[in-house]
Formats: C-alpha cells, sequence, structure tokens
C-alpha cells in the first residue's frame, strides 16, 4: 500500500466536534480552587493546559504515529492488545486517509484551533480560563459544561458519522490516562521523525517505516509462540 499524504479539508464545524470529544474523553474532575468562580457553576469536567489538548488532538489525527506509540509501548508491556490495535490501524488506509497533518512548532506540533474552540465557546459547551498574568499567559485550561456533555452524549447516540472520531478519542484518551501535556509531548519526541522535522514544516508520515515495524513485531512475535 502506497503512503500518501493525504489531508482533507475540515470544516470549523468538524473540528469543533473533534476538540469537544477529545475535552470530554480527557477532561479530570473539577477542581476547589474554581469553586468561587461564578462562571464556572455549570462547569462538569475540566482539562488542563493547551499542551495536552495539542498533543491529544496530534494522536487523534496521525493515525500512523498513533499506531507507532502502541507499538513503543507493546515493545515495552508485550501486551498482545496493543500490537492488535496498532495492526487495525496499519492494515488499513487510515493512515492515509484519516491523517490531517500538523505543524511543528518549538514546543511539539502545534494547530491554530481558537476557530473550533469559539465554536463551542459561544453555543456555552465549553468555557476558556487562561493562568498567569496580563501579557504572560502560563497555561490555558477548557472547562466541559454540563451542556457539552449533554452535546457529547447525543453524539454518541444519534450521531453515527462520528463514530470514527469517538473511537479514536477514546483510544487515545485511554492511551494518555493519567499524563500530563509535558510527558506526552516527551513520549512523541521519541519518534525521531517528528523531533528532525524543521519548525514550521508539517510533520510528515511515518506509515511505511511502522508498518515495516509491525511485520517485524509479528514475526517476533509468531517466532516465540512456536518455541
Amino acid at each position: 500500500m502506497a503512503d500518501v499524504e493525504v489531508a482533507p479539508p475540515t470544516s470549523r464545524e468538524q473540528d469543533a466536534v473533534r476538540v469537544l470529544l477529545i475535552i470530554a474523553a480527557t477532561a479530570g474532575p473539577m477542581p476547589q480552587s474554581a469553586a468561587p468562580d461564578p462562571m464556572l457553576a455549570d462547569a462538569v469536567a475540566v482539562l488542563e493546559t493547551q499542551v495536552k489538548l495539542q498533543k491529544v488532538d496530534f494522536w487523534v489525527r496521525n493515525p500512523d504515529f498513533l499506531a507507532a506509540t502502541l507499538l513503543k509501548d507493546y515493545e515495552t508491556s508485550r501486551e498482545p492488545y496493543l500490537l492488535q490495535l496498532a495492526e487495525e490501524i496499519l492494515t488499513s488506509e487510515e493512515p492515509e486517509v484519516r491523517r490531517y497533518p500538523m505543524i511543528r512548532y518549538l514546543f511539539g506540533a502545534y494547530e491554530q484551533l481558537d476557530d473550533a474552540l469559539a465554536v463551542l465557546r459561544s453555543a456555552g459547551l465549553i468555557i476558556r480560563r487562561k493562568r498567569g498574568t496580563p501579557g504572560h499567559v502560563q497555561q490555558h485550561d477548557y472547562f466541559l459544561t454540563a451542556r457539552g456533555r449533554q452535546a457529547v452524549d447525543t453524539i454518541l447516540t444519534t450521531e453515527p458519522v462520528f463514530t470514527y472520531y469517538v473511537q479514536r478519542v477514546n483510544l487515545v484518551a485511554a492511551l494518555t490516562e493519567g499524563y500530563g501535556g509535558t510527558e506526552l509531548k516527551a513520549r512523541q519526541y521519541l519518534h525521531e521523525e517528528y523531533r528532525e522535522t524543521p519548525i514550521g514544516d508539517r510533520i510528515g508520515s511515518i506509515a511505511a517505516q511502522t508498518r515495516a515495524r509491525l511485520a517485524e513485531l509479528k514475526a517476533e512475535a509468531a517466532e516465540t509462540a512456536e518455541q
């Protein structure tokens, strides 16, 4: 199967749904510090830091790197399900037809999400809060509202067109559970092609080499099973 750079355009609304699903799947409990803020009275969960949002989005948008990460985790744990998940991705056309490349900046993969977030904020599905001082924002936090949770539940039950993103977001959420944005950035920098992409360039596909690595690991697993 030839590796082809494919980046189908997505609408602002499609991006908004993907980002909403990511926030809902990866958000944690509300912190006690949020209680005095009346604007957060309707918030039910929070995803802390833009870094984590961007890193999770990278794996959702780049199935080849997601599969490569699953293989790295398999090499450490030897859990067969990780090999199976990677194989399901790599034996399909997903790394080609579902890939939406991101640009590498100083702190890793990044894509402007303001338009998508604006859709969610205007609909009352999320609330964004900034930490830091005027002119020096240190962190963005994304609060999921009760209305946002209801919107996600509606997507899960009545919008089969988004089934792919629901499945992928849930997989990445499980993969990233317990990790902060900085830790996820470090995991993504383990891939040579990622860290060596020039700043300002789009991060290229690693589907071919990841498929080759899958074949090697499957052969190793088969040889071990025969012993």
